[in-house]
């Protein structure tokens, strides 16, 4: 297992789930390098986040912006413990408003862009290192409008199996989280008008035993944990994180 200060690079970090989580980890003792696209989370992040914590533009459907994030995680750390490939979009659309601009978009954000930060960083991922892949029940629990989101994120997941036995035999494990609803900006940022928004966030609540959505900060904790060693011997997994959400009907 890595032995120096561990040092984690987290895509999608300047907002919600992925901000939380830079929070978290600094608060542990990590190194953390965030990247994100927004020109006003990015000004927020590097204003609110610790100083310590190294602030990137990055666009997830670049690869040269990929090889930039891996040279700059180098100089800085010279080696990676954890990596939580985080950034995503949502996009929900009916099937017959579907368009291919906003297919590929989707696709290029939440599973090329994630696929090839990890082949850009595996270079620097230490023995016994953690990649955790954001997912998301929509993945395996349906919600009309969300396959486009689903399928890209869907791809994310069916590579886990493969990719956590291929990086084994150097003690890396690769996990999961799939958040259920959570109290994010990416529900504001999918573009959809406020009163469908609003429908689609009370009838999400209803259906959660919990009654209410999680926060970023609980869907941080999970991530946490698999990024640290006391998720040693975990591997090829996907936790949700759902507050119970599909236990009922």
């Amino acid at each position: 297992m890595p032995t120096s200060t561990p040092a984690a690079l987290i895509t999608g970090g300047t907002t919600g789930i992925g901000r939380a989580t830079a929070e978290l980890l600094h608060e542990r003792g990590y190194r953390v390098m965030v990247t994100g696209q927004n020109p006003d989370t990015l000004d927020a992040a590097r204003k609110e986040l610790p100083e310590d914590v190294v602030v990137l533009r990055a666009d997830a459907r670049s690869l040269a912006d990929a090889d930039r994030v891996a040279e700059e995680a180098r100089t800085r750390f010279g080696s990676l413990t954890a990596l939580f490939l985080n950034a995503g979009i949502t996009r929900p659309m009916p099937l017959e408003q579907a368009d291919e601009a906003t297919f590929d978009e989707v696709f290029q954000v939440n599973a090329k862009g994630q696929f090839f930060t990890l082949q850009k960083t595996y270079p620097l991922l230490a023995d016994g290192a953690s990649v955790v892949f954001t997912v998301g029940v929509g993945v395996t629990r349906g919600l009309a409008g969300g396959s486009v989101t689903a399928g890209s994120r869907g791809a994310l997941l069916a590579m886990v199996p493969s990719l956590a036995v291929e990086l084994a035999p150097r003690g890396i494990r690769v996990n999961a989280v799939s958040p259920g609803a959570i109290d994010t900006p990416i529900w504001t940022k999918s573009g959809m008008p406020p009163e469908m928004l609003a429908e689609i966030t009370e009838a999400a609540a209803a259906r959660i035993p919990f009654g209410r959505f999680g926060t970023a900060r609980e869907v941080a904790e999970t991530v946490t944990f698999l990024l640290s060693d006391a998720a040693g011997y975990v591997t090829g997994q996907n936790i949700v994180v759902g507050g119970g959400s599909g236990l009922t009907p």
